[in-house]
């Protein structure tokens, strides 16, 4: 069972001429620091709230900073209310558009059975956001979750009464519009629906976890129990999920070796450039390395565990740490979704190898986390991300 339900949320008021792309952004973990700056330099922007702590790593300004807006109109309250959240895209040559629903939803142990999750996650960055919680008292970003759907009835109802709020396009082309769902009966219906679904965790696991922890330190406090969340069907025509290439530093392994440790491990051939990008979908995964060598690699995954059938899984313990011992510390791993710039900074011998992923298919993220089965980090990439301060859920 799926608890999700609207909520009166704050959101930007625009006066004055003032744009909605001044007051929002992109989530905080993908801003760089020249982007945040700019951010930061626009009056009721949300990263002075998210990523502007104390010097003790603390948000206690933020929190005189969110409550000043409230009291000086820079934020509206609605009336209980969910929110449609609409994307346009460009996906390789394809224009797409991604609908998902805003509320907030109840945080539970994953061991319910009802919030599935599908990555593993990074402690540290969990304790920073815990620290936001607890001196904000309010969800300022959303986790990004996938559920079955509406009834075709009820999607239509939905359309009927949304009404347009903000609308804009940012500098990647990605247009947005967000729309907010105050009809009593549809958001009934909404909540009704859901309850007999069950979500996957697409993006924001920190997030989510950490929100199950804030609800934890504050028993019987039913406000504090919930999250913010934008939820996608998984039908949706924009459900997009990208790979998340791996580039590799090697510390005291040379390519050489490399090549002839790989080869023993796992089945290889050797191809042009062109060869690998085009017949990729045939294997687990491609190799690119610093003189330009290209192979293509195909793991025997019969009779082992299911996990060994994700190609990221198979990257991860046969190259990664099998080859190059990245859990030793003995290399560094990045990580680029888009393959352009992979194969430009290869090019530029900025690493030692890259692993080339094809695109994850949801099903294969679905039956493995169904059957518990985390995936490792930054397994998928989520196409385009879900941007913040549209709306604030605001727990005290």
């Amino acid at each position: 069972m799926v608890t999700f339900l609207p909520f009166p949320g704050y959101r930007p008021s625009l006066k004055n001429g003032e744009r909605i792309e001044c007051r929002i952004s992109p989530p905080y973990d993908v801003i760089g620091d020249e982007e945040l700056k700019e951010l930061q330099s626009r009056p009721g922007n949300v990263t002075l709230l998210t990523l502007k702590p104390d010097e003790d790593k603390r948000y206690r300004e933020s929190r005189k900073t969110l409550e000043s807006w409230i009291a000086d109109g820079t934020l509206v309250q609605d009336d209980d209310s969910f929110y449609l959240y609409r994307q346009t895209f460009d996906d390789h040559g394809v224009t797409k558009t991604r609908t998902g629903f805003v509320g907030r939803l109840k945080t539970e142990d994953y061991s319910e059975g009802n919030i599935i999750p599908h990555e593993e996650t990074f402690s540290k960055v969990k304790a920073d956001r815990l620290n936001l919680l607890r001196d904000m008292e309010t969800h300022l970003e959303s986790i990004f979750g996938i559920i079955e759907g509406f009834s075709k009835e009820l999607n239509a109802d939905i359309e009927r009464t949304a009404e347009l709020l903000y609308e804009m396009t940012d500098r990647t082309g990605v247009k947005h519009r967000y729309y907010r769902i105050g009809d009593k009966s549809v958001t009934a219906r909404m909540s009704e629906e859901l309850k007999k679904q069950k979500m996957l965790i697409a993006d924001g696991h920190h997030r989510y976890e950490t929100a199950l922890n804030y609800s934890k330190e504050n028993p019987g406090n039913e406000n504090k129990s919930f999250v913010l969340a934008t939820l996608v069907p998984s039908d949706d025509e924009g459900l997009v999920i990208w790979p998340t290439h791996r580039l590799i530093k090697a510390e005291d392994i040379g390519e050489n070796t490399a090549v002839k440790k790989i080869a023993k491990n796992i089945s290889v051939k050797e191809v042009s450039r062109e060869e690998m990008l085009s017949d990729l979908h045939d294997y687990h995964f491609g190799l690119l390395f610093r003189s330009g060598k290209c192979m293509l690699a195909k793991y025997d995954s019969e009779g082992k565990d299911p996990i060994w059938g994700l190609d990221t899984y198979i990257a991860q313990e046969v190259i990664l740490n099998g080859i190059y011992k990245a859990d030793e510390g003995k290399s560094s791993v990045s990580y680029d979704a888009e393959i352009d710039s992979v194969l430009k900074k290869m090019d530029a011998k900025e690493y030692d190898v890259a692993v080339i992923l094809n695109h994850p298919s949801l099903k294969s993220i679905w039956d493995l986390a169904l059957i518990g089965k985390k995936m490792p980090k930054k397994t998928t990439f989520f196409f385009p991300k879900i941007w913040s301060g549209f709306v604030f859920y605001k727990m005290a």
